[in-house]
């Protein structure tokens, strides 16, 4: 099938617009009993699913920290960390989002810098500019990674961190419909396109033409690719997909660790 012209850019920033009016599982805000753990030392975040980030993955001390929160507006890991004590930037492609970590920064008195954004393109920082990123589950609605990698360790100072979440491409290989009703049918080639591999109005009548649009990513370009630009994997882990059909047959997220080398 011919690609349509979509720019997934405008498309998934309203998209996920939308998605904060229909309050999606991952634009709802921590409470405000949340940062105050957060800020008595008793926190955790995720990169991925439902499971809590290792904690040595983490700098010893976030009070000199400074923070990239990488396409992860919600209000979710940015305030947590902020009241942790590091310096947080959330950098999103949904004002929307940004505005759930304003939000969240008002009531509670944190202090949070929010930026618009393509995480392909991070110049709004200058180079070695964060101590951390952290990138949850995400690149699924970037169509290319390789420009993510680049940005995210020239942004990192050396020995800087990336945490990155992401899903499992070989969800991908089965039938959306086929697993709405309990049964994997292999049906895509891989890398998947929701603008690529779908019947047109397959998308629209299975999830909605507003819905956004999705892409997989092989392992080389998620792992490799991280490691073509500079980084060393020092970190991985693994999480079933949430009352998902896959979740008997394969992990549905992967986590990585990556420090900076130089």
């Amino acid at each position: 099938m011919n690609e349509p012209r979509t720019d997934p850019v405008a498309h998934n920033r309203q998209a996920w617009d939308r998605e904060v009016e229909k309050a999606n599982p991952w634009t709802r805000p921590v409470t405000p009993e949340v940062v105050a753990k957060a800020r008595a030392g008793e926190w955790s975040i995720v990169l991925m699913g439902d499971a809590p980030v290792d904690p040595t993955w983490f700098p010893p001390d976030l009070a000199d920290c400074d923070v990239l929160c990488l396409a992860s507006g919600g209000g979710q890991q940015g305030p947590v960390l902020a009241a942790a004590g590091a310096r947080v930037t959330v950098f999103d492609n949904s004002p929307g989002q940004l505005a759930q970590d304003e939000m969240v920064a008002v009531r509670d008195g944190l202090e949070i810098k929010t930026v618009l954004g393509d995480a392909r393109d991070l110049r709004a920082f200058p180079d070695a500019s964060f101590d951390l990123v952290v990138h949850p589950v995400s690149n699924l609605f970037i169509p290319e990674l390789a420009p993510v990698w680049r940005e995210c360790c020239r942004v990192l100072r050396p020995g800087g961190t990336l945490l990155s979440g992401f899903v499992n491409p070989d969800v991908y290989l089965f039938d959306a419909e086929a697993m709405e009703g309990r049964e994997l049918v292999v049906r895509h080639r891989l890398p998947y396109s929701d603008v690529t591999h779908l019947e047109p109005g397959e998308r629209e009548r299975l999830w909605g033409a507003d819905s956004p649009l999705e892409y997989s990513h092989t392992l080389a370009e998620q792992i490799g690719g991280q490691t073509a630009v500079g980084f060393a994997i020092t970190g991985f882990a693994e999480a079933p997909h949430q009352s998902e059909i896959t979740a008997g047959w394969l992990p549905g997220y992967f986590a990585t660790k990556a420090v900076k080398l130089s």
